[in-house]
């Protein structure tokens, strides 16, 4: 077992189940799916819930990372970069497409003024509710109790290093999008930058209850998940933006902002769940002995 973590002696029957082997060829097409690696995680993101809780991360983000990046945007000293363009560049959307955004959000060189303390104090609030919720889905991934209300410090340093991580990550696109070479030092920029949060990220709303290794291949699941989630929107929400913002005005447009959250949340917690059940096969070798 890795050191500074024990995963097998808080899982309950039903999730031990879970990781036998695969199934015989007397057992059919069901038994051999039920045992099959794909099989195995998708009965478990059904069990945890996960399409619910991408949902739940999707509802709130909305209300949470986008006013929180709205407000950040206007206080950027980079004026040339507001937010609809850093929404248009998460989204991968092309040029084109980015008009119904820029639209929706043409008002936001307001947010100075309109901005008090009572409305930033409710942001903070929510974005500790968004945070717990992250929290939680990181536990219940690998299967760990709450932590102690004394830990609430840890979701206030998690939002502001995943707005610190979102700011950097659109602002890199003003200074390196012009050729094929900076294009790719982005890419490598993005990557590296992008493992360091999201790997320190789970360690650390875990309370540091899971080794850095047993955490690293959950990391690379989402960054790949991320990667794909990206190729996805350019293919598919690029144009559904117009489609939408012609057959449904801004209410179209938010309900495509709201349908990539949900990837985005997917993407989350299943590249957890992967990373642990990853480790589980590692950990626990065909024989039932513990490493």
């Amino acid at each position: 077992m890795l050191e500074g973590f024990d995963v097998a002696d808080d899982a309950d029957p039903e999730s031990a189940a879970g990781d036998r082997p695969p199934a015989g060829p007397g057992e059919g097409w069901s038994g051999r799916w039920r045992g099959s690696r794909l099989g195995r995680f998708v009965r478990e993101a059904g069990e945890l819930d996960l399409m619910r809780r991408s949902m739940v991360f999707a509802a709130q983000g909305l209300v949470t990372l986008l006013p929180l990046l709205l407000v950040v945007a206007a206080i950027d000293p980079f004026r040339d970069r507001a937010f609809d363009s850093w929404l248009v560049d998460g989204m991968s959307l092309q040029r084109s497409s980015a008009t119904p955004l820029e639209r929706l959000f043409a008002g936001q060189h307001q947010i100075e003024h309109a901005a008090g303390a009572l409305s930033l104090a409710l942001l903070a609030l929510f974005g500790l509710g968004f945070a717990a919720e992250v929290q939680g889905a990181y536990e219940k991934d690998w299967r760990l109790p709450p932590p102690r209300w004394r830990q609430l410090w840890r979701r206030a340093a998690w939002l502001g290093a995943l707005t610190f991580y979102l700011a950097a990550e659109v602002e890199s696109g003003v200074w390196l999008r012009h050729g094929l070479v900076q294009s790719g030092e982005r890419v490598l920029l993005l990557g590296a930058s992008g493992l360091l949060f999201f790997w320190w990220g789970q360690r650390f709303l875990l309370g540091g209850r899971v080794s850095w290794r047993a955490l690293l291949p959950g990391t690379v699941a989402t960054l790949v998940g991320l990667g794909g989630l990206r190729v996805f929107s350019w293919l598919v929400f690029d144009p559904m933006i117009v489609t939408n913002a012609e057959s449904y005005g801004g209410v179209g447009i938010v309900i495509v902002v709201e349908s990539w959250l949900i990837g985005v949340g997917f993407v989350f917690y299943a590249g957890a769940l992967a990373g642990r059940q990853f480790h589980d096969r590692r950990a626990t070798p065909a024989d039932g002995s513990t490493v």
